[in-house]
């Protein structure tokens, strides 16, 4: 069964551009580039990935770019544009050829209340959906509400919640989170990966039984035909290896038919994507 991973990350490390690594997370201070992934997908049998932005400057959009050229495997890049600049339509047009370029992402899990909601960030999300481009939505579960405010003026863009929008499984909170992402699913414009939720638990306690509800939670509101696998790595490292997570998600599934599987592994992704 083909495997596309649909959320990982590359970096040079840098203690300045990278202060969100804090000392907890001392384990991933250091670089993580293709030649370290490579092997761990070639391992695990998956095909391809989709590489997502960590630092918020263009600059961080060409490195990407760069490693898509050089590394057949990185099947697709998620950047960053300013999406309120006045001249973001000159930035987009510059991207024109980079046919690896996917969609964006901004780190909103990191902005204030109301960031989602400033009409010159609803005229840029509208723009990347006339040139077809995707929109990664990274948030925490408390942010879910304002998302909600925010999806219902885009609906034209392909959005993914990333993380399943970063619940604290760590202390077991679940009805809140539940209720809201629920209530995001009905817009059916918006997918939701199956990511990097091991290092929103206990990171040396966690396993399957405790993510399940959350799993459950989430197949039960997008459905097969709207949720896709991710590993976060090199973040995941912090809570699980590559191929843990990925046995740990294959098995959870391994009950659903064969066509569900595609769609959960790789399908969805090619579709959102456009791989």
């Amino acid at each position: 069964m083909k495997i596309i991973d649909t959320h990982q990350h590359f970096w040079n490390y840098d203690a300045t551009r990278h202060d969100w690594i804090n000392e907890d997370m001392r384990a991933i201070r250091k670089n993580f580039l293709p030649e370290q992934l490579a092997p761990l997908l070639k391992e695990n049998q998956v095909e391809g990935c989709i590489s997502v932005q960590v630092d918020q400057t263009t600059e961080e959009t060409d490195f990407l770019l760069a490693l898509a050229k050089e590394h057949s495997f990185i099947q697709g890049v998620v950047g960053w544009v300013d999406l309120r600049a006045a001249n973001l339509e000159d930035t987009l047009e510059n991207y024109r050829d980079a046919k690896a370029l996917k969609g964006f992402r901004h780190i909103i899990q990191a902005e204030g209340a109301g960031f989602m909601l400033q009409p010159n960030l609803i005229e840029g999300l509208k723009k990347l959906a006339t040139r077809n481009y995707t929109y990664d939505l990274l948030i925490y579960a408390h942010q879910l509400k304002e998302a909600n405010e925010f999806i219902k003026q885009v609906t034209e863009l392909p959005i993914v919640i990333d993380h399943v929008a970063k619940p604290n499984i760590k202390n077991s909170e679940i009805d809140d989170w539940k209720k809201e992402i629920t209530a995001l699913a009905k817009y059916p414009n918006v997918y939701c990966k199956i990511s990097g939720m091991a290092t929103e638990a206990h990171w040396e306690t966690w396993t399957m039984a405790t993510l399940e509800p959350y799993l459950d939670t989430v197949v039960a509101a997008f459905g097969p035909e709207r949720i896709m696998f991710g590993s976060d790595w090199p973040v995941c490292l912090l809570a699980t290896s590559y191929s843990k997570w990925l046995k740990g998600v294959q098995n959870y599934f391994n009950t659903f038919s064969n066509t569900e599987q595609e769609s959960i592994f790789a399908g969805n992704a090619i579709k959102f994507y456009k791989l």
